[in-house]
Protein backbone atom coordinates (compact mmCIF):
# COMPACT_ATOMS: atom_id res chain seq x y z
CA UNK A 1 0.00 0.00 0.00
CA UNK A 2 1.34 3.64 -0.82
CA UNK A 3 1.41 5.79 2.25
CA UNK A 4 2.78 8.94 3.49
CA UNK A 5 4.99 8.60 6.96
CA UNK A 6 2.12 9.71 9.23
CA UNK A 7 2.11 9.73 13.12
CA UNK A 8 0.53 6.16 13.49
CA UNK A 9 3.68 4.36 11.89
CA UNK A 10 3.81 3.32 8.32
CA UNK A 11 0.93 0.45 8.55
CA UNK A 12 -1.57 3.74 9.70
CA UNK A 13 -4.51 4.63 7.86
CA UNK A 14 -3.86 7.75 5.28
CA UNK A 15 -4.57 11.16 7.22
CA UNK A 16 -6.51 13.90 4.94
CA UNK A 17 -5.56 17.76 5.12
CA UNK A 18 -6.21 20.27 7.46
CA UNK A 19 -10.04 22.27 5.79
CA UNK A 20 -8.69 25.44 4.00
CA UNK A 21 -11.30 27.92 5.57
CA UNK A 22 -11.97 30.69 7.70
CA UNK A 23 -14.59 33.04 8.71
CA UNK A 24 -14.89 34.40 5.71
CA UNK A 25 -15.66 31.39 3.28
CA UNK A 26 -18.92 31.28 1.31
CA UNK A 27 -18.54 28.23 -0.79
CA UNK A 28 -16.38 25.07 0.09
CA UNK A 29 -15.21 22.86 -2.30
CA UNK A 30 -14.73 19.29 -1.04
CA UNK A 31 -12.76 16.18 -2.80
CA UNK A 32 -13.05 12.83 -1.79
CA UNK A 33 -9.20 12.62 -0.13
CA UNK A 34 -5.88 14.20 -1.65
CA UNK A 35 -3.74 11.62 -3.85
CA UNK A 36 -0.74 10.25 -3.47
CA UNK A 37 1.31 13.35 -4.95
CA UNK A 38 -0.86 15.72 -2.60
CA UNK A 39 -0.27 13.86 0.95
CA UNK A 40 3.61 14.09 -0.03
CA UNK A 41 4.01 17.80 -0.45
CA UNK A 42 0.78 18.68 1.94
CA UNK A 43 -1.10 20.23 -0.67
CA UNK A 44 -4.83 20.11 -1.81
CA UNK A 45 -4.83 19.16 -5.54
CA UNK A 46 -0.97 18.71 -5.58
CA UNK A 47 -0.21 16.99 -8.61
CA UNK A 48 0.70 19.31 -12.18
CA UNK A 49 -1.83 17.64 -14.21
CA UNK A 50 -4.91 18.55 -11.83
CA UNK A 51 -7.11 21.42 -13.00
CA UNK A 52 -7.90 22.60 -9.75
CA UNK A 53 -5.83 25.48 -9.48
CA UNK A 54 -5.82 26.34 -13.19
CA UNK A 55 -9.57 26.62 -13.15
CA UNK A 56 -9.41 29.08 -10.35
CA UNK A 57 -6.39 30.77 -11.68
CA UNK A 58 -8.65 31.35 -14.96
CA UNK A 59 -11.80 32.38 -13.69
CA UNK A 60 -10.16 34.96 -10.97
CA UNK A 61 -7.50 36.21 -13.79
CA UNK A 62 -4.41 35.06 -11.31
CA UNK A 63 -1.46 33.31 -12.06
CA UNK A 64 -2.07 30.96 -9.24
CA UNK A 65 -0.13 28.14 -10.87
CA UNK A 66 3.01 30.47 -10.83
CA UNK A 67 2.31 31.34 -6.97
CA UNK A 68 3.51 28.84 -3.48
CA UNK A 69 1.05 26.54 -2.21
CA UNK A 70 0.49 29.16 0.87
CA UNK A 71 0.14 31.91 -1.51
CA UNK A 72 -2.76 30.09 -3.91
CA UNK A 73 -4.52 29.00 -0.46
CA UNK A 74 -4.75 32.90 0.58
CA UNK A 75 -6.04 33.51 -2.86
CA UNK A 76 -8.53 31.07 -2.43
CA UNK A 77 -9.97 32.30 0.68
CA UNK A 78 -9.26 36.03 -0.14
CA UNK A 79 -12.31 34.73 -2.67
CA UNK A 80 -14.52 33.23 -0.35
CA UNK A 81 -13.20 29.49 -1.27
CA UNK A 82 -12.69 27.23 1.40
CA UNK A 83 -11.02 23.28 0.30
CA UNK A 84 -11.47 20.24 1.97
CA UNK A 85 -12.04 16.73 1.69
CA UNK A 86 -15.48 14.13 2.56
CA UNK A 87 -13.01 11.92 4.30
CA UNK A 88 -10.70 12.79 7.27
CA UNK A 89 -8.53 9.27 7.06
CA UNK A 90 -8.72 6.28 5.04
CA UNK A 91 -6.86 3.28 3.67
CA UNK A 92 -6.07 3.62 -0.32
CA UNK A 93 -3.67 2.11 -2.54
CA UNK A 94 -2.64 4.19 -4.66
CA UNK A 95 -4.45 7.87 -5.82
CA UNK A 96 -7.73 6.73 -7.52
CA UNK A 97 -10.93 6.81 -5.52
CA UNK A 98 -11.71 4.03 -6.59
CA UNK A 99 -9.26 2.08 -3.80
CA UNK A 100 -10.61 4.17 -1.12
CA UNK A 101 -11.16 1.76 1.82
CA UNK A 102 -12.58 1.88 5.64
CA UNK A 103 -12.99 5.86 5.21
CA UNK A 104 -14.26 8.16 7.76
CA UNK A 105 -16.10 11.19 7.15
CA UNK A 106 -15.23 14.60 7.98
CA UNK A 107 -17.76 16.68 10.72
CA UNK A 108 -19.76 18.52 8.55
CA UNK A 109 -21.91 19.53 11.28
CA UNK A 110 -18.71 21.79 13.17
CA UNK A 111 -18.55 23.46 9.77
CA UNK A 112 -20.76 26.22 9.94
CA UNK A 113 -19.43 27.16 13.31
CA UNK A 114 -15.90 27.53 11.73
CA UNK A 115 -17.25 29.16 8.37
CA UNK A 116 -20.58 31.78 9.35
CA UNK A 117 -20.85 33.18 5.94
CA UNK A 118 -21.00 29.58 4.47
CA UNK A 119 -23.44 29.61 1.00
CA UNK A 120 -22.88 26.57 -0.57
CA UNK A 121 -21.20 23.09 -1.08
CA UNK A 122 -19.19 22.03 -4.34
CA UNK A 123 -18.56 18.36 -4.21
CA UNK A 124 -15.53 17.62 -7.05
CA UNK A 125 -16.04 14.84 -8.95
CA UNK A 126 -18.45 11.77 -8.00
CA UNK A 127 -16.98 9.88 -5.07
CA UNK A 128 -17.05 13.19 -2.71
CA UNK A 129 -20.86 13.72 -4.34
CA UNK A 130 -21.31 10.12 -3.05
CA UNK A 131 -21.70 11.72 0.71
CA UNK A 132 -23.75 14.81 -0.87
CA UNK A 133 -26.39 13.45 2.32
CA UNK A 134 -23.87 14.55 4.79
CA UNK A 135 -23.95 18.12 3.56
CA UNK A 136 -27.16 18.66 2.19
CA UNK A 137 -27.78 18.05 5.99
CA UNK A 138 -26.42 21.38 6.27
CA UNK A 139 -29.10 23.14 4.82
CA UNK A 140 -27.19 24.79 1.98
CA UNK A 141 -27.07 24.11 -2.02
CA UNK A 142 -25.22 21.40 -2.94
CA UNK A 143 -23.30 20.98 -6.04
CA UNK A 144 -21.78 18.21 -7.96
CA UNK A 145 -18.88 19.54 -10.59
CA UNK A 146 -16.76 17.67 -12.44
CA UNK A 147 -13.41 16.67 -10.70
CA UNK A 148 -10.44 18.23 -11.71
CA UNK A 149 -8.44 14.89 -11.19
CA UNK A 150 -6.34 14.33 -14.06
CA UNK A 151 -8.06 10.95 -14.16
CA UNK A 152 -10.80 12.73 -15.10
CA UNK A 153 -9.77 12.28 -18.81
CA UNK A 154 -13.18 12.46 -20.73
CA UNK A 155 -13.75 15.97 -19.84
CA UNK A 156 -11.69 18.55 -21.56
CA UNK A 157 -10.24 21.41 -19.74
CA UNK A 158 -12.60 23.77 -20.90
CA UNK A 159 -15.57 22.31 -20.43
CA UNK A 160 -14.66 21.32 -16.68
CA UNK A 161 -13.89 25.37 -16.67
CA UNK A 162 -17.50 26.11 -17.58
CA UNK A 163 -19.15 23.95 -15.61
CA UNK A 164 -16.75 25.34 -12.50
CA UNK A 165 -18.26 29.16 -13.60
CA UNK A 166 -21.16 28.19 -13.67
CA UNK A 167 -21.39 27.38 -10.40
CA UNK A 168 -18.70 29.83 -8.50
CA UNK A 169 -19.81 32.81 -10.24
CA UNK A 170 -23.59 32.12 -8.78
CA UNK A 171 -22.05 32.28 -5.54
CA UNK A 172 -19.88 35.21 -5.67
CA UNK A 173 -16.59 33.80 -6.30
CA UNK A 174 -15.32 34.21 -9.25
Amino acid sequence: MVRTEQAGGPDAPLKGLAPVIDVTTRVLVLGSFPGVRSLQLQQYYGHPQNHFWRILGTLWNEPLLQLDYADRCQSALAHGLGIWDVYAHCEREGSLDSAIRNAVVNDFAALQRHCPQLEAIVHNGGESWRHHRHTQALGLPVYKLPSTSPANASWSFERKLQAWREVLQAHGVA
